[in-house]
């Protein structure tokens, strides 16, 4: 939960996009991304957040 909280405020406060919280944080898009699925959240690039 505290990745998901994370991430999420980074994405609202900080970050345009997924891609770009990536490339600034040096982070492996697609292991974020598996790691918040294995805990039920997916990301929307409409919303720019993991639900």
């Amino acid at each position: 939960m505290m990745l998901f909280s994370v991430v999420n405020m980074k994405l609202r406060d900080q970050y345009a996009s997924l891609d770009a919280l990536c490339d600034d944080l040096d982070i492996e898009r697609a292991e974020l991304e598996r790691r918040l699925a294995e805990a039920g959240f997916e990301y929307s690039a409409e919303h720019n957040k993991f639900w």
